[in-house]
């Protein structure tokens, strides 16, 4: 199993954030993404929606022989990973916003956090902030409409920052010094975030974390590959490849996209 695959998918592009980290890390592993942008976003759906997205993704994904699975999505995280490790025997990596380090860095005691109405109103997201977020204040805001914009390849658009701008002020009113990045989308909004912030507020997300548990993980149960060379990538998207390309395009010369439908 050491020279399978890493299968990783999210609700559309935004789980690409996540497979550069991974590829980063760890450059001789294979990967299979699966961009499911045709059902994106996630986090408008019900719990019982989302499950049965990842259930679908993950048979994909175990057809082509993946030999661990990084829920690339905080929504299908927050909602479905519990079904799916109860279901199938092989790991999974999920994706949770960064509360405990923002607890950690944050001065003002008060932290911001931008996701999906499914990651928000999730039983994990609350469990995590009780867990981790003692004496500090949360604000919650939901992203509404952000997903579909980056989907559209919409990341700089007038209209996104516009959307964004609405978003963070309730947030700087109150005094946020740390903004976690709770979907996977949005670390592509950084450079407009950047625009929009005070520069003493930090922007946190998952990528590097999650990408040193999926080594963590491969390394635990012997499943680190045993290669020395460069990795194969394959991106299979069911809406359309050149979008998935354009947030690739640093990578083009060494990954395969397809179109398939599932």
């Amino acid at each position: 199993m050491n020279n399978h695959p890493i299968g990783i998918f999210d609700s559309g592009v935004g789980g690409t954030s996540i497979w550069k980290e991974i590829n980063a890390l760890l450059p001789n592993e294979n990967t299979i993404y699966l961009a499911d942008s045709k059902n994106a976003p996630y986090g408008e759906k019900s719990k019982d929606e989302i499950v049965q997205l990842s259930l679908k993704n993950t048979e994909l994904l175990l057809e082509k022989g993946c030999k661990l699975i990084v829920v690339a999505c905080n929504t299908a995280t927050t909602n479905a990973i519990d079904y799916l490790r109860n279901t199938y025997n092989l790991p999974f990596i999920g994706i949770e916003p960064a509360i405990k380090p923002a607890a950690l860095q944050t001065q003002s005691k008060t932290v911001g956090i931008l996701a999906t109405k499914g990651t928000l109103s999730s039983s994990l997201f609350h469990s995590t902030s009780e867990n981790h977020a003692n004496g500090i204040k949360i604000i919650e805001q939901v992203g509404t409409g952000l997903v579909p914009l980056i989907e559209s390849g919409k990341v700089n658009a007038q209209e996104t920052k516009a959307l964004l701008a609405t978003y963070l002020k309730p947030m700087l009113e109150v005094g946020i010094d740390c903004l976690v990045l709770g979907c996977t989308h949005y670390p592509y909004l950084i450079p407009v975030l950047e625009e929009l912030l005070p520069e003493h507020v930090k922007i946190i997300d998952s990528g590097e974390a999650v990408a040193r548990q999926t080594k963590a993980v491969l390394s635990k149960n012997d499943l680190l590959t045993s290669s020395n060379e460069k990795g194969n990538h394959q991106f299979i998207t069911n809406t359309d490849v050149g979008v998935l390309m354009s947030f690739l395009k640093d990578y083009s010369t060494s990954i395969k996209t397809a179109y398939q439908d599932f």
